[in-house]
């Protein structure tokens, strides 16, 4: 396969941008805490937090977006912007999947916080896909951290790198601990 062929489907939040480091200060300032109290290390959902159902965690995420900008605020992951970069100048195709748009009504804040994102930390991409079911978008390779996400791709066939975090320590290799382990493992796939 040539990797002028082969198309990158890349997760934003946990895997791009540091979704746990920014929604960590705004859960802070949310439940009225210091930020040193509430753990750097979590599990999917938050539940270190004080996070105890769905309706929790909406009502924090809404208020993360709407009100501070969550996904225009975030920090970059180290070497993300660097390698993919690097795999769009070699001729990969980068495809944004990102499932930002669950929560009703404010979609358009969403977009364009992720598209101002991406624009401002000069993240290349070609296609930028707002989707659930990251199956469907046709990649060659998916980098993702979501335990959930990564189990149902690898369970279709996917060749599907895990960006390790907290949240999916369980998740067998292929996984990767730094951008520069994406890159050689998406090299060696392609070699």
């Amino acid at each position: 396969m040539s990797q002028n062929s082969i198309v990158i489907g890349v997760d934003l939040d946990g895997v791009c941008a540091d979704f746990y480091g920014r929604m960590r200060h705004i859960a802070a300032e949310w439940f009225e805490k210091p930020v040193d109290e509430l753990s750097a290390e979590v599990s999917y959902g938050l539940s270190e937090w004080g996070i105890t159902n769905q309706n929790q965690y909406d009502s924090l995420h809404r208020f993360a977006v709407t009100q501070r900008e969550l996904f225009g605020s975030m920090e970059v992951i180290p070497g993300a912007r660097k390698y993919l970069r690097q795999l769009s100048d070699e001729g990969y195709r980068i495809r944004i999947i990102t499932h930002r748009l669950f929560i009703h009504y404010f979609h358009a804040a969403a977009v364009q916080q992720t598209v101002n994102w991406l624009d401002s930390h000069g993240i290349p991409y070609w296609d930028l896909c707002f989707m659930k079911e990251k199956t469907q978008v046709g990649a060659d390779i998916y980098i993702e951290d979501s335990p959930g996400n990564v189990e149902q791709l690898r369970s279709r066939g996917f060749f599907t790198i895990c960006f390790g975090n907290s949240t999916n320590r369980h998740i067998e290799t292929p996984r990767a601990g730094s951008w520069r382990e994406v890159y050689d493992m998406v090299k060696a796939f392609a070699g």
